[in-house]
């Protein structure tokens, strides 16, 4: 006989029969009418070809055959429901292998860090960050879970915003010395001002300017072009040139006077963060709890 969810379903009925004593009995444990449980058991017969109960008007007892079906069943069911129970407390369990693909600028800057704090609280947990400055196929690529900073593409990932941080223009006072402050946007045409390459299109991104219902773009020009974070604040702070940077991971820059706001009265680009993941149904317990702890860093 093939065994499918009705063999399985019929076997369920047949247990608690045995166990109840009666079909109203095992009608109220399964939670089943009378005349559903008579069918199920039928079908089970039917499909196993012999009797399992002995039937009259005050009792139901096994038959020899179903006392012996009874005494190999019940262990196999108990170990089905226990390996139910084992996988649904797993999926609440932090563990496993988790493998993220997150922005290198975002992993060095506010992940690195605070990492051995999350690791400590998960012992089971086995964790690959690969930075990447594109997300690339995520599926494909085997990562649980991606931290990207700009909108994400239409697909089927699940994308939650975790931030927006602004965008500043700047400059060191050393370039400013030499070169003069630009008064406006428009101005920055007359200037050396350092590209940053869009990972998704490869070409650099346009330098804008954002202010209450006012939007400007200012075609900019420059010998240089840059793919890091990190070189772009190196390139700016030695003062070869001005660069629009996110206000995440500058303040201290500002605070400190190595690097001069531009345009403080252009305040309302923004560029945001996200967490991108699968699946929005049930994501393991490993996601919940990196994404919970990228909320936490960013919080902060």
């Amino acid at each position: 006989m093939g065994f499918d969810e009705r063999s399985l379903n019929g076997m369920s009925v047949f247990v608690a029969i045995a166990d109840s004593g009666s079909f109203a009995a095992a009608g109220d444990v399964m939670d089943m009418s009378q005349p559903g449980i008579s069918r199920a058991l039928a079908r089970l017969e039917k499909r196993l070809g012999i009797r399992l109960f002995d039937r009259t008007t005050r009792s139901v007892t096994l038959t020899d055959e179903g006392r012996r079906l009874y005494e190999q069943v019940v262990p196999l069911l108990a170990a089905l429901d226990e390996a139910a129970t084992s996988v649904t407390a797993g999926a609440q369990v932090v563990r496993g292998r988790l493998r993220v693909n997150v922005d290198p600028f975002f992993a060095r800057l506010m992940l690195g860090p605070a990492l051995g704090g999350f690791l400590d609280a998960h012992p089971q947990l086995e964790l690959e960050l690969i930075t990447r400055d594109r997300l690339g196929d995520m599926v494909a690529d085997g990562f649980d879970l991606a931290v990207r900073f700009g909108e994400p593409r239409a697909s089927s990932l699940v994308a939650r915003k975790l931030l927006d941080t602004r965008i500043l223009t700047v400059a060191a006072p050393a370039y400013l010395k030499r070169f003069g402050w630009p008064r406006t946007p428009a101005e920055l045409t007359e200037h050396r001002c350092i590209q940053f390459r869009d990972p998704q299109s490869g070409r650099p991104f346009p330098w804008e300017f954002h202010r209450a219902q006012e939007r400007v773009e200012v075609d900019t020009r420059g010998q240089l072009l840059v793919n890091d974070a990190g070189s772009l604040h190196s390139t700016c702070l030695a003062g070869y040139g001005v660069a629009q940077v996110m206000a995440l991971g500058s303040e201290l820059l500002l605070a400190e006077g190595r690097l001069v706001e531009l345009f403080a009265d252009w305040p309302d680009e923004v560029f945001p963060l996200y967490a991108l993941y699968p699946s929005r149904h049930n994501p393991p317990a490993k996601v919940r709890a990196f994404l919970a702890f990228v909320l936490e860093v960013v919080g902060q």
